[in-house]
C-alpha cells in the first residue's frame, strides 16, 4: 500500500489557484496507476517514489510541471524538457497533460524501468550544450573576481543552470535582476539551485 505525505497536501494547498487542479490530477493518476507509490518532498517539491524516484511535480507563479525521472527513456531524447518544465512543458491547465489513459501508461512504463533497476544514463559525448554566455552576465562577472572564479570552477551542468536562467529571461529588467542575483550567489560560492553548496 502506498503512502500520502501531508507535506504534499500543504504544498498543493498553498499553490496558485490554476495549479492546484493540475497537481491534484497528476497525483491521483500516479496513485491509481501505482498503488504502492510513496510520496515525499525532494528539492522543495512533491515527488513520487517506487523502487527509486519515479516522477515529480511542481508549481510556479505562472505554470506547473510534471515530469518523469527517466523522461528520455519514456518519451525520447528529442523531447528532452527544458529546466523546470517537467516532461510536458509549462502546464497551465489539466488539458496540457496527456489524457488519463496515456499518463497511466507512462506511469506504468516508468514503474517497470524502476522494477528492472534500469538507471538513468546520458549517452557519452551527448552532454546538453550550454547556451552562449550573455554579454551582460559576462560583463558582470568580469567586475567580480570572486564570482568569476566560482563560475569558472563549476561543473558544466551547473554553469548551464546559470546560463539558461539568465538567457531565458524574456524582459531586460528580469535578466538584469537575474544577473545581479547570480553574481551575488556566485561570490558567496553558491550554485544556481536552492540547495546551495560551496564551489
Amino acid at each position: 500500500m502506498g503512502t500520502r505525505d501531508k507535506r504534499v497536501d500543504a504544498y498543493i494547498a498553498k499553490s496558485a489557484d490554476f495549479a492546484r487542479p493540475i497537481l491534484e490530477h497528476a497525483r491521483e493518476v500516479v496513485h491509481a496507476a501505482c498503488p504502492e507509490v510513496v510520496e515525499t518532498i525532494k528539492w522543495g517539491a512533491p515527488a513520487f517514489e517506487y523502487h527509486g524516484l519515479l516522477c515529480g511535480m511542481a508549481a510556479f507563479k505562472a505554470h506547473a510541471s510534471f515530469g518523469f525521472w527517466k523522461h528520455a527513456m519514456l518519451l525520447g531524447r528529442e523531447r528532452e524538457p527544458s529546466a523546470g518544465m517537467g516532461s510536458f512543458g509549462k502546464l497551465t491547465s489539466v488539458k496540457d497533460l496527456p489524457g488519463k489513459r496515456e499518463l497511466t501508461r507512462l506511469v506504468k512504463q516508468a514503474m517497470k524501468l524502476n522494477e528492472q533497476g534500469v538507471t538513468k544514463v546520458r549517452e557519452k559525448g551527448k552532454a546538453k550544450p550550454a547556451p552562449p554566455m550573455h554579454p551582460d552576465f559576462e560583463r558582470a562577472l568580469s567586475k567580480s573576481r570572486k564570482a568569476k572564479a566560482c563560475f569558472d570552477g563549476l561543473a558544466p551542468s551547473h554553469k548551464r543552470e546559470y546560463l539558461e536562467w539568465i538567457t531565458e529571461a524574456k524582459r531586460d529588467a528580469t535578466r538584469e535582476r537575474r544577473v545581479e542575483q547570480a553574481v551575488l550567489w556566485l561570490s558567496e560560492g553558491k550554485r544556481r539551485n536552492w540547495k546551495y553548496e560551496s564551489c
